[in-house]
């Protein structure tokens, strides 16, 4: 059999409104949920300005640190008793925010922090980013990522809570001297 090379990145564009975010996207709970929470944030870039055509999407596992294996993420029912599927996404708005109503993730390794992972496009990236956004009361210790990090860089991964105990702030910063820590995944066999 003959390996074929694989597409080079290319940047997404200014077409992401096109057919990528959709209604109901940034809802993976109904605001209603007893245990609903919002995660919240803006894209900014190497300046400073919010990006206001970036793309976020949100993996978690469900609070009891489940992976779910639900399907119906792209065709959401929109009401209190849908099906929780761990997976949304949200476009940024003109100032370059974004926000999702979702559950606290529990943790998947007993010990380990919970976070929730994102993935980010935007223009000019040639590929997605992929980083993390772990709860502020996590044990950070107990990753080895966040272990293997400088404290101001550690920094960049930790979701602040806000006034309300049911919000989490995480701002995404794409360059510059408060970059965000990004990840890079590799496919174990290539």
């Amino acid at each position: 059999m003959t390996e074929c090379a694989c597409t080079p990145g290319q940047t997404v564009g200014p077409f992401l409104d096109l057919g990528l975010p959709y209604p109901g996207g940034d809802a993976l709970v109904g605001e209603r949920h007893p245990h609903a929470v919002r995660l919240r944030g803006a894209v900014y870039d190497g300046a400073g300005e919010g990006v206001p055509d970036a793309l976020v999407e949100l993996w978690q596992p469900d609070g009891a640190g489940r992976i779910p294996r639900q399907a119906g993420s792209l065709r959401r029912r929109h009401d209190d008793d849908a099906p929780f599927t761990g997976w949304g996404r949200c476009a940024t708005d003109a100032a370059g925010r974004y926000a999702f109503t979702t559950l606290a993730p529990g943790t998947t390794e007993p010990g380990r922090p919970p976070f929730f992972a994102l993935t980010v496009f935007a223009r000019g990236l040639l590929d997605r980013l992929f980083t993390r956004a772990y709860l502020p009361d996590g044990n950070v210790g107990a990753d080895p990522l966040l272990a293997a990090l400088a404290a101001e860089r550690r920094a960049t991964l930790l979701c602040v809570r806000e006034s309300d105990c049911a919000d989490y702030r995480f701002d995404i910063h794409l360059q510059g001297p408060r970059e965000t820590v990004f990840l890079a995944y590799r496919d174990g066999g290539r």
